[in-house]
């Protein structure tokens, strides 16, 4: 079954009331307004929900830097940029 409420896509592997199938999307547009996509496969009781988003959207980095979140470090003073460019940077 395939079905779009609000340019959100939601294919399902069995037919669902078109109730249900808004109640999905509208549950996972209140997360991520970006949603594009809903693959929802039901087995018994259960809903395995596999979702899509857009990817268009810009990646903000965020760090924990000497006990901080940061996305930047145009804020920091020179000691706070010392410590960073002291820390030791791993790589896989």
């Amino acid at each position: 079954m395939r079905y779009e409420y609000k340019n959100v896509e939601l294919i399902c592997d069995t037919d669902i009331a078109e109730d249900e199938a808004k109640a999905y999307i509208e549950k996972y547009l209140e997360r991520e307004p970006a949603l594009t996509s809903l693959d929802v496969k039901i087995d018994g009781d259960f809903a395995d929900v596999t979702y899509t988003y857009d990817t268009g959207r810009p990646f903000e980095r965020i760090r924990r830097i000497t006990g901080y979140l940061v996305g930047t470090l145009d804020r920091f003073n020179d000691g706070k940029r010392a410590e960073e460019a002291d820390r030791v940077k791993h790589s896989l």
